[in-house]
């Protein structure tokens, strides 16, 4: 089975050396499990859900059997209006299904920072359309280093010294949550 992960740094695996990011971290993961996969790396570090959804057509060629689509960090970072990504998540999800291939649809928690009409107009997009479409969600891609720690534990554990991008130790905790929903996704 061949699986596209698309989505922006997170996914690429930013700051870190190729073998310790996300899609081989996964991929390692899920073929200790008895899982005959490939997980294609289809992140592009800086990448909206417009740069994502620019992509979604190529990325979903005749041999991608499942997409993780994980899109949205850098929306928030740029304060992005959460409709416009709803669209563009919207439409990489009607493409993938039109497609044949069945999504694990990865959300992030949005900041305060932005006020609250846009922290909850940003968080109901991902569970919103996962009903939709009928689609599993994972809801935060970070949950997993959230896990009681303080916050500056966390940072200095789990992420790389931006504070943004996970480390390897960070990449395999994220892995190790978000496995099993990818198994998931292999199942169907």
């Amino acid at each position: 089975m061949t699986i596209a992960a698309l989505g922006d740094s997170l996914t690429q695996g930013y700051g870190l050396p190729m073998e310790e990011g996300f899609v081989p971290q996964l991929e390692a993961w899920l073929r200790a499990r008895g899982a005959d996969v490939k997980v294609i790396n289809a992140g592009v570090s800086g990448d909206t859900t417009a740069g994502g959804l620019s992509r979604a057509a190529w990325t979903l060629t005749p041999n991608v059997d499942a997409m993780i689509v994980n899109l949205g960090g850098n929306d928030l970072l740029r304060g992005i209006n959460p409709d416009v990504s709803r669209a563009n998540l919207d439409a990489i999800l009607r493409a993938a299904v039109d497609a044949g291939v069945e999504v694990l649809l990865v959300g992030l928690d949005a900041p305060s920072n932005y006020g609250p009409a846009y922290e909850a107009a940003f968080d109901a997009m991902y569970p919103e359309l996962a009903q939709i479409y009928g689609l599993d969600l994972y809801a935060n891609f970070f949950a997993p280093l959230e896990d009681g720690t303080d916050l500056a534990a966390v940072r200095l554990l789990y992420m790389q010294s931006d504070g943004i991008h996970p480390s390897a130790l960070g990449v395999e905790k994220i892995v190790n949550g978000i496995g099993p929903s990818v198994l998931s996704l292999i199942a169907q």
